[in-house]
């Protein structure tokens, strides 16, 4: 049953204009015609106007004969009837056997019409899957590039993180910096103190040189030692320091390696997934050095609290005497 959509009269006007431009009539044409409608519905209208036309056919038209050839068809028919009056029973057995056998034809005809109308109409089926196949496809594609995205933004907030653990590295370097040479000239104005308790103490007695002396001697291995634990300190932090420089770098490394597998997920789903998985395993990993790293920072400024305190307790205590 035709569906609603394209009606008989549309189908009729569209081959109405392709017999007047000397076009034999099928789905196809038609369609190009009307530029819309599916191949089921105008083969089933189309099936309708041929049975239309060869009722028409079989109907006669009555309309007026001029004289002249009313004239011509009477000699014409007494010429006939006088020709044929011996064969007229072999010509009309020959007549009805042309006339069977062009029934046969049509039927055939019609026959082969319905089965091409069944081929456009599954081929119009194939179309249909087609474009639906085309559209999940379109949709798995969009989805993939949303997963692209995703990913994208992801590497860009690790980057992100980079920079600002750079910030801080740079950072914890100037404080150090900064506590060393506080801490240089903690130990030059403590000596500088010392220097004068000793004049003050030669001025006020001189049995006391031997004593302060000493009590000098011992400050300076005190400083020394200070020194030298300081000079160690720094060492550790440099070399600390440099660690972390070489996981950064390694990290960025890493991130390159990621960037290219993120590029690679355009054309293969199953590549990205995996460079997915890979990204969360490398950013649990990032997460638990980072945790490393603070640890590791906590533990730099309480070894410097303690280095302080040594510091101070190392300052000599007033003369007496």
């Amino acid at each position: 049953m035709a569906r609603s959509g394209i009606q008989f009269e549309d189908v009729q006007r569209a081959v109405d204009a392709l017999l007047q431009r000397g076009e034999t009539p099928s789905v196809q044409k038609v369609r190009e015609v009307l530029g819309t409608g599916s191949y089921t519905t105008i083969s089933d209208h189309l099936r309708e106007w041929r049975q239309q036309r060869e009722q028409n056919r079989a109907t006669p038209h009555p309309q007026a004969i001029p004289e002249a050839l009313q004239s011509l068809m009477g000699e014409l028919w007494h010429k006939a009837e006088e020709a044929a009056s011996e064969g007229l029973a072999h010509y009309r057995q020959e007549a009805d056997r042309q006339v069977e056998a062009a029934q046969q034809a049509s039927a055939e005809s019609q026959r082969m019409a319905e089965h091409a109308a069944q081929r456009e109409a599954a081929l119009a089926g194939h179309l249909q899957q087609i474009q639906a196949s085309l559209d999940e496809r379109s949709q798995n594609l969009a989805k993939a590039e949303a997963e692209r995205d995703t990913l994208q933004s992801r590497l860009s907030g690790v980057e992100q993180q980079c920079a600002r653990l750079e910030a801080q590295l740079q950072q914890l370097q100037k404080q150090r910096d900064q506590q060393g040479e506080a801490q240089r000239q903690a130990l030059d104005a403590q000596a500088e103190r010392h220097r004068e308790t000793l004049q003050q103490e030669e001025q006020r007695h001189e049995t006391a040189e031997a004593r302060l002396m000493s009590l000098l001697d011992a400050s300076r291995q005190e400083r020394q030692s200070a020194d030298k634990q300081h000079a160690e300190r720094l060492a550790q932090l440099e070399a600390r320091l440099e660690a972390r420089d070489q996981q950064l770098q390694e990290q960025r490394a890493a991130l390159a390696e990621q960037e290219r597998r993120l590029r690679e997920a355009s054309w293969q789903r199953q590549q990205a997934e995996d460079g997915l998985n890979d990204e969360r395993q490398r950013g649990d990993e990032l997460t638990s050095r980072l945790a490393s790293r603070e640890q590791a920072l906590d533990e730099c400024r309480q070894r410097l609290v303690e280095l302080e305190a040594r510091l101070a307790q190392a300052s000599l205590p007033p003369f007496t005497y």
